[in-house]
């Protein structure tokens, strides 16, 4: 199938080649700025464009120095990633296109010094602006400061810059998931984002945690509300600048790009997987025929070069919006998706499983509730009795706050569903020709979503839990004494042994303990493991 082998199918094109690729020719021997590449969105575009786009001038990267390494660190350190692996085997000298540039959007002026801002201002003609907090959790100051200020500043750069021809800004299709209905437009918010932002710089951090709820009107966080005021700001400041918008909805594994199945983060249905996979999320709010509205990261990355190359096609007088999203091109529900992965989980297990996966979404709130208490919190709270006892680490009581937490944000998503207007990817997809059709690939249609489960959840496996292929014969074989015993102790339950054991007598309760002890002994290494994960 194509998909299973992308560099295969375009091995005998050369993608630099004018004549074979209108986007490669739109990049050739241009300077590109990329915030937010150490991101997973960033990782994938910094690759593509390396391969894909291999007679671009050169790639600078806004690089801020983090735990005592600077800039050059960083990019060393970005390269060491699986993303990069096809472009250091196939095309090695494509990678000193790369450039550091020491700096962070929540600095003045970018934090960029004197000569790398003239080398950018001479030199760059397309800027992608990945740079984003994504955490829900964040305090509104810190949001507003990375999301919206980040942005601003981005954009007072842009405005210096003597030959840019595209800036291309990343947002999120949940931006105005206090709508229904969502179109490729920027919703106006109702107190200005000067306002806003004049606010978190005299407010105190708990002054402001406590009065943006009625701002985020809906909203389930304020990482939604800040990429939204992040869109109104480009409305604001960014006239006379050639901008798009991206929003892309819940974004998964790579499709073909690095690699099929390429996945660097626990969000989304990645951390749905792997907390299901090794036995720890038993039970979850979702309503089943709800829209899963995933897309692969390298369709948002493929989105995102194409658009660069549209703007200085279409040259629109006003920001353009794609609304990157799957559900009106191909639509997957959550129960689809559940069914899809859970074969592929039980055949690509995790080497530590603390228990055989099982368990079922739940429509009723209460009943989930329930379902959380005896299969997530009892059972954590025993173990963690059981491992002090033994003298091991205990924490799975703190590992379930943390799931639950992430869950119950997930729970937004999964019990509600949008209608998203595409037009404007849809008509962007129909222009592609040639090998662009091929290289820039933005057709969900055809994917085939068994295969990409399939390698999405060894994805997970290899460049998450960063376990080889060469480990799978084990953990097929843990995962089956896993299931012999949830199996054995199902038995005993339903036939009452284990009530009789421990009322009957102080034997009998010495007995049962032994027997749990034993269990827990016998898998140490993975208890432990899953408590320190």
């Amino acid at each position: 199938m194509e998909h299973n082998d992308p560099v295969g199918s375009l091995s005998s094109h050369p993608v630099n080649s004018n004549c074979d690729s209108e986007i490669g020719a739109f990049f050739r021997n241009r300077a590109v700025l990329v915030t937010g590449a150490t991101g997973f969105v960033g990782k994938v575009l910094v690759q593509k464009l390396l391969y894909s786009c291999s007679s671009v001038k050169t790639i600078y990267v806004l690089l801020r120095p983090k735990d005592g390494r600077e800039a050059r660190g960083r990019l060393d350190e970005l390269l060491l990633s699986k993303a990069f692996d096809k472009v250091l085997k196939e095309k090695p000298s494509a990678i000193t296109k790369i450039v550091p540039i020491t700096g962070d959007v929540t600095e003045n002026g970018l934090g960029i010094n004197f000569s790398d801002e003239a080398l950018l201002l001479n030199n760059v003609s397309v800027v992608f602006h990945c740079a984003a907090t994504v955490r829900f959790d964040d305090s509104f100051k810190v949001s507003v400061n990375i999301n919206v200020v980040g942005t601003k500043r981005v954009l007072e750069l842009c405005h210096k810059m003597k030959h840019l021809t595209a800036l291309i800004h990343v947002s999120s299709a949940y931006c105005n998931c206090n709508l229904q209905q969502i179109d490729e437009v920027v919703y106006t918010e109702s107190v200005s984002p000067k306002k806003i932002i004049d606010a978190t710089e005299w407010m105190s951090e708990s002054s402001l945690d406590s009065l943006f709820i009625p701002l985020l009107q809906g909203r389930p966080s304020v990482y939604h509300y800040t990429k939204a005021l992040a869109e109104n700001v480009l409305v604001d400041d960014a006239r006379g600048l050639p901008v798009a918008v991206i929003r892309p909805s819940i974004i998964t594994a790579s499709w073909k790009e690095p690699v099929p199945g390429w996945v660097d983060n626990l969000n989304g249905p990645s951390g749905f997987i792997v907390a299901t996979g090794k036995g720890i999320l038993r039970t979850m709010m979702v309503n089943p025929g709800v829209a899963a509205d995933v897309i692969p990261v390298d369709i948002v990355v493929n989105l995102m070069i194409c658009a660069a190359w549209q703007l200085e096609i279409q040259r629109p007088v006003s920001v353009m919006v794609y609304n990157c999203t799957s559900s009106s091109i191909k639509k997957i529900t959550w129960s689809e998706i559940e069914k899809l992965a859970r074969p592929f989980i039980l055949m690509y297990p995790s080497m530590e499983v603390f228990r055989y996966p099982g368990g079922s979404f739940k429509t009723n709130r209460f009943l989930n509730r329930l379902c959380e208490v005896v299969n997530h919190e009892l059972p954590a709270k025993v173990v963690d009795f059981l491992a002090e006892l033994l003298g091991h680490k205990t924490g799975l009581v703190q590992v379930y706050k943390r799931v639950h937490r992430a869950v119950h944000i997930l729970e937004y998503f999964t019990t509600h569903e949008w209608t998203f207007q595409a037009n404007n990817m849809l008509t962007l997809m129909r222009k592609l020709k040639g090998l662009d059709k091929k290289v820039f690939d933005l057709d969900m249609c055809q994917i085939d979503l068994c295969d990409y489960m399939k390698n999405y959840v060894l994805g997970v496996r290899r460049f998450v839990l960063k376990e080889d292929d060469s480990t799978l014969a084990e953990a097929r074989r843990k995962l089956r004494v896993l299931y012999y015993i949830e199996f054995i102790f199902q038995v005993l339950l339903l036939s009452g042994i284990i009530p009789s054991l421990i009322v009957l007598s102080k034997l009998t309760r010495r007995f049962w303990w032994s027997f749990m002890l034993f269990v827990v002994q016998l898998y140490p290494a993975i208890v432990s493991k899953v408590l320190g994960s």
